[in-house]
């Protein structure tokens, strides 16, 4: 597969440190290039340095205006190279979603940097990754970018964790995922919601499309701004007031209550039948086989979307210039629910007829 190989070592961005001092101040200390100011601020949010006395979060990841950024957060122990700083935070940006990847790359960077307190050490791992896709050290670990291939990534999601918790009500997920509706996890506890929403693009793998990932969003408007730029997209709040703001979901997850609320403007598009139940019991069967890993979950669902995503096809290539119209739709006599979707379908999936 050639695509899956592709060298990812130009896909790193920037590298940027963050430290916290004995006066409990957080300033972004150093970057290599560069990293605009716009997204300074946002990273510096991210990173859980400014908020005192809080639980340090040792590794989130995120996106923001194509761009995804790593952040790994270390409290300094005496004694160290490190003078008068009790904390730091390693970050990475990049232009792929890789979260193991970045995470080992930023453990050996960590140590470099704690051992020798200056970020030129930290740059010449990073440039010796970026042109060889190896940083080898004998004390501070090695890292090889080739261990680390996207599909890995893609697929280091549970969707058997999500039907788990959601059982049934997973179709109703899919169903947003399919139509590229707009999705909003709540959970309070970052590590909860980004294992939660990085498995979700998995239920529309045909797509293998991540970048509809942005799991750690703050209620700034530049964020939100952004976010509303994306047809469609999961995003994660920590924020318990995104309930409140409707203007953001088609889909709300309330993941700490185990509940899933669909909006009023999406309820038609969203509209359940037949279809759904049957994808529904599916779903549900392929993840509770305890032989089955998470891959042959997803791979099964994906076997079930392409049977009816080839179904539309046949339909738009019956029709002129291979799209489809409601009447051809019509013609078929589908349960109403069925029409509706595969017509939303249709839609999303740009084989309609405007």
């Amino acid at each position: 597969d050639k695509e899956w190989n592709m060298a990812t070592s130009e896909m790193m961005l920037s590298l940027g440190l963050i430290e916290k001092d004995v006066n409990a101040d957080t300033l972004w200390v150093w970057c290599y290039p560069s990293i605009s100011a716009e997204l300074r601020e946002v990273l510096l949010r991210k990173c859980c340095l400014p908020l005192n006395n809080q639980v340090l979060h040792t590794f989130v990841f995120g996106q923001y205006c194509r761009t995804w950024y790593y952040i790994t957060t270390v409290e300094v122990q005496e004694p160290t190279a490190l003078k008068k700083v009790t904390h730091f935070s390693i970050v990475i940006t990049a232009k792929d979603f890789n979260p193991e990847k970045y995470a080992a790359f930023s453990r050996v960077l960590c140590r470099t940097y704690i051992k020798h307190g200056s970020p030129v050490k930290m740059m010449e791992c990073y440039i010796a990754v970026l042109t060889k896709g190896i940083c080898q050290s004998d004390e501070n670990g090695s890292f090889l970018i080739k261990d680390y291939d996207v599909r890995k990534a893609y697929l280091a999601g549970s969707l058997k964790d999500v039907v788990s918790q959601f059982g049934m009500e997973t179709i109703i997920l899919y169903t947003a995922l399919m139509l590229k509706k707009r999705v909003v996890v709540y959970h309070p506890r970052i590590e909860a919601l980004l294992e939660f929403t990085r498995a979700l693009p998995g239920l529309v793998w045909h797509r293998k499309d991540w970048s509809i990932l942005h799991p750690f969003v703050h209620l700034d408007d530049n964020e939100l701004e952004n976010l509303k730029l994306c047809t469609g997209y999961v995003a994660g709040f920590v924020d318990p007031e995104v309930r409140d703001r409707s203007d953001l979901f088609d889909v709300y997850v309330n993941l700490p209550d185990s509940e899933i609320t669909v909006s009023q403007n999406a309820k038609e598009a969203m509209a359940m039948g037949k279809l759904h139940k049957e994808i529904g019991n599916f779903i549900v069967q392929a993840a509770e086989d305890t032989d089955r890993i998470d891959a042959q979950v997803i791979k099964d669902i994906s076997v079930k979307t392409k049977e009816i995503l080839s179904n539309l096809m046949s339909l738009a290539d019956e029709a002129e210039n291979s799209k489809l119209t409601l009447e051809t739709l019509k013609q078929r006599h589908y349960p109403p629910a069925t029409e509706n979707f595969l017509f939303h379908l249709a839609a999303a999936e740009q084989l309609l007829k405007i």
